[in-house]
């Protein structure tokens, strides 16, 4: 008989990064704790227990990132980015936020997100393709943070492809942690923050500038530059990559799944629960990081205080002791329980908008192509560590 090989995770394995998909499965059903000797972490793959260690941020801990190669480098990072905080500074923090990215304006950005999309796809009508990340992903998620941060149009496409570079790795390496990777590039918005300053306007920028709180030593105060730029920076970077993502994996999915992409062309009601289940199905952000702070003990084993965990909430979106049949995608799926955005604390701040962008993307696309097939000679999947989704998907339109 062959010698049985031990189920195994590497998330830096271009193979593997290719399909996880069966590597979680057998992490669920034969190691649902598991160690990797190689890149010395630990990893949940359970929807139960991803959840949980989500929501537990006294043992779990955000405060060293939520980068594995972050968490393993022990980088100190400025204060303001709340993805790498814990209580009570990140509530303070997330607070701050939290009053520009309300679902007032968040329904506000309908028009111009629909707007962006005409933009993009008018021109394509009638050439025989286009490409869901090159025309579309890379373009409107850029051009809609842009507007809510108040950033010139001109300088949108600069600021992302800083922001991408930031998070790029060669293929089967991990993140290099140095100086020019950690600089997250606060300079480039320096002199936009101190021109709103005295050009004030319906902004993030301005709101941030304006806004007075209570800070952590009882002080009522407004945010000093450098922290306004801090929170700039994490915005811009966070709300353009995983959207993009997003927009990737619903070209691809509805490829694959062609009675699904027919049902969304006759009933577009159902879209918005569609980007529901493309998030389940292929989460654009498939794992987060955690430093072990004290001992915790999982199916009869301890995971040491100082250990790093990854939390596998891609797996988690396919587990199924949560969902039934979990590996068809099913636009009619009742979903509830994903957890593609996280759990707790951290649930991504800017989940409404990526929803928001993803459904309307959607329709637009459907309404112009209601059919299209992807050349998977030319598509490329992004070579980074943090998210998973297409570099490129070109596609073929009748």
């Amino acid at each position: 008989m062959p010698a049985v090989v031990a189920p195994r995770y590497d998330p830096y394995d271009v193979a593997i990064n290719a399909d996880p998909y069966p590597h979680w499965k057998r992490l669920r059903d034969e190691a649902p704790l598991y160690y990797d000797e190689k890149h010395d972490f630990y990893a949940l793959s359970r929807h139960e227990d991803v959840e949980r260690a989500l929501m537990s941020w006294g043992s779990f801990s955000s405060a060293r990132s939520p980068i594995l190669e972050l968490i393993q480098a022990d980088v100190d990072f400025p204060s303001g980015i709340i993805l790498f905080e814990d209580p009570p500074i990140h509530d303070l923090h997330r607070g701050l936020l939290s009053r520009v990215f309300t679902p007032r304006r968040m329904t506000s950005l309908e028009p111009q997100i629909r707007e962006l999309c005409a933009e993009a796809l008018d021109p394509l009508i009638g050439t025989g393709e286009f490409d869901f990340i090159t025309h579309l992903g890379k373009f409107m998620p850029m051009r809609v943070i842009g507007m809510l941060l108040g950033i010139p149009e001109e300088d949108q496409a600069a600021i992302r492809d800083r922001a991408d570079a930031n998070i790029r790795v060669r293929a089967g390496e991990k993140m290099h942690v140095g100086e020019t990777e950690l600089d997250i590039g606060i300079e480039m918005f320096a002199e936009y923050i101190e021109w709103r300053a005295t050009h004030p306007s319906d902004d993030l920028m301005t709101s941030l500038l304006t806004a007075e709180f209570e800070d952590e030593h009882g002080e009522t105060r407004r945010l000093t530059r450098e922290e306004v730029l801090t929170y700039v920076t994490v915005v811009a970077g966070a709300g353009n990559e995983t959207t993009t993502r997003l927009i990737g994996w619903a070209g691809k999915v509805l490829a694959d799944f062609p009675e699904e992409r027919r049902m969304l062309v006759e009933d577009p009601s159902l879209i918005p629960n569609a980007i529901e289940e493309l998030l389940r199905f292929e989460p654009p952000a498939p794992h987060a990081a955690r430093y072990v702070t004290e001992d915790v003990t999982y199916y009869g084993r301890t995971v040491p205080e100082g250990s790093a965990m990854l939390l596998l909430m891609g797996s988690a979106n396919r587990d199924e002791r949560k969902f039934e049949n979990p590996d068809r995608f099913d636009v009619n799926r009742k979903v509830r329980g994903h957890i593609a955005f996280g759990f707790g604390l951290h649930y991504c701040l800017g989940a409404a908008l990526a929803r928001l962008e993803g459904r309307i993307a959607l329709e637009e696309v459907l309404k112009r192509f209601p059919e299209w097939t992807v050349d998977m000679s030319r598509a490329e999947l992004s070579p980074t560590s943090t998210v998973r989704g297409w570099e490129t998907l070109p596609v073929s339109i009748p």
